[in-house]
């Protein structure tokens, strides 16, 4: 019987211990899409206890404690830190065979050294000596980056942000108070989804007013809207920005004119309520557009699309979005994507682009769809993203790479993100690695792929681990 995630944890063969300890293991991280607050990263910030660093936003944990019959009171209430941490303790042990399971306690022990399993005996203990260690000045938010060794983070940014903790970090960096080698790099990513969001008016008018003093002008036309984009665009750019995120529903490629998309525009800045047929026409004018300003910038293009949010009206009026009340929808996006990317290359302006579906049924289409669109220079210019959010465990990410592996070229993978507002979620790209060469180790172990090739093999490892990111992004 094995010992409960021990060093050879996930890594059954002996060839996937070599590949993980030998090759994946060491490499730096570079988390191209996160939620991390950069304000946090900016001022470095100190936590005041676990249950800040742990607890405080991470809609998962929250789920699991609704699921185990916590009361609210302990998950976003007034509960003190000591009781909040106290009812994630006792719902510890019946997270078995959840990806929470092994993520709470990876990072028990890689942050905080701690091989103690959680529960309601030892919730004590272990809170009293994590916030211990969280005085020291190594376990700051920068201190937790550099100890998991994040080489680049990119965070997700609105057009409207003003970034200001983007250039204080790297003006700190620039004039030599945080180098290369003692911080990690951080740079904004450009996430415009509220741009679209046309189907409430009244919140609509408000976002471009602020958009348009971030651009420095009056936004009244659609024209006027473009212009603003551009701008913040072109600033993001200049604060070293190469990628952009998107959250669909669904993808967008209708028909329409420019004349329609200016009179729907100019009707929900009166006030008006647009049709389903018209959110859907301006939707899809603005990820065209969004899209071609990617590809004049040499950006790469994510989306995520398939999530249901918000589903409990009660509690989104009490809590808000990202507070653990989505799901996975359904939805039958091929048609819509292959004319959204077959409009881009027709015209010349498909920029490298990575697609993230979160109901896994859409694997396969995923994975064929990247076929149609590849060309040269760039090896996987269009990349099928890792296993995301509910995909984020072992049978998910296997399933996305097995998908991956038939139907393309798992080799020019670029790998793992966290997608995570948690300064201790980068144990998940040890949690990938060992899985990723826990399967070749497999392969090469039952003759399916050939003991000859282990350089490659080796260097396939490293790659899907790091390099691809580092050479896909430019970084």
């Amino acid at each position: 019987m094995k010992t409960f995630m021990d060093k050879d944890f996930l890594l059954q063969t002996e060839t996937a211990r070599k590949l993980y300890h030998e090759q994946a293991k060491n490499l730096p991280i570079i988390d191209y899409h996160c939620h991390l607050n950069p304000k946090e990263v900016a001022e470095d910030h100190r936590f005041s206890s676990i249950t800040e660093l742990w607890l405080g936003g991470d809609h998962y944990k929250w789920r699991a404690m609704r699921s185990n019959g916590v009361d609210e009171k302990y998950i976003t209430g007034d509960a003190s830190d000591w009781e909040k941490f106290q009812k994630w303790a006792e719902t510890m042990p019946y997270c078995m065979r959840n990806p929470l399971y092994h993520w709470t306690h990876l990072e028990l022990r890689t942050a905080f050294g701690i091989n103690t399993l959680l529960n309601a005996s030892t919730a004590r203990e272990i809170f009293e000596e994590c916030n211990e260690k969280l005085q020291q000045p190594e376990f700051s938010a920068r201190g937790l980056m550099r100890h998991y060794n994040v080489e680049i983070v990119c965070t997700t940014d609105d057009p409207a942000d003003t970034l200001e903790f983007h250039q204080a970090y790297a003006k700190e960096m620039a004039n030599g108070k945080c180098s290369n080698d003692q911080c990690s790099k951080m740079l904004p990513a450009w996430r415009p989804d509220k741009a679209m969001a046309i189907e409430n008016p009244e919140m609509y008018k408000a976002y471009i007013e602020k958009l348009g003093e971030s651009a420095d002008c009056n936004i009244c036309t659609y024209d006027n809207l473009l212009d603003a984009l551009q701008r913040r665009h072109d600033f993001f750019a200049s604060l070293g920005c190469r990628l952009s995120d998107h959250g669909l529903n669904e993808f967008y490629a209708d028909d329409f004119t420019e004349t329609e998309i200016r009179q729907i525009f100019q009707k929900v800045m009166d006030g008006k309520q647009p049709t389903a047929d018209e959110v859907s026409k301006f939707r899809s004018a603005l990820l065209l557009e969004f899209a071609r300003q990617d590809a004049d910038a040499n950006w790469t293009q994510q989306f995520h699309y398939g999530a249901m949010r918000n589903n409990n009206s009660r509690m989104f009026r009490k809590l808000g979005p990202d507070t653990g009340y989505d799901s996975i929808g359904t939805w039958n996006t091929s048609l819509q994507l292959s004319r959204f990317l077959d409009k881009l290359h027709s015209e010349g302006h498909l920029a490298k682009t990575i697609l993230y579906c979160l109901n896994p049924a859409d694997n396969e289409m995923i994975a064929t769809m990247l076929g149609n669109f590849q060309e040269g220079p760039t090896p996987g210019k269009i990349q099928f993203g890792s296993g995301w959010w509910f995909n984020d465990q072992l049978d998910g990410m296997e399933r996305q790479m097995n998908a991956l592996s038939l139907l393309g070229l798992l080799s020019r993978f670029v790998g793992m993100l966290t997608d995570s507002r948690s300064f201790l979620s980068y144990p998940r790209h040890e949690y990938f690695r060992r899985q990723l060469c826990n399967m070749i180790g497999q392969d090469v172990e039952d003759g399916k792929l050939p003991i000859g090739e282990m350089p490659f093999i080796e260097q396939m490892i490293r790659d899907i681990s790091y390099y691809n990111a580092k050479r896909y992004f430019n970084f």
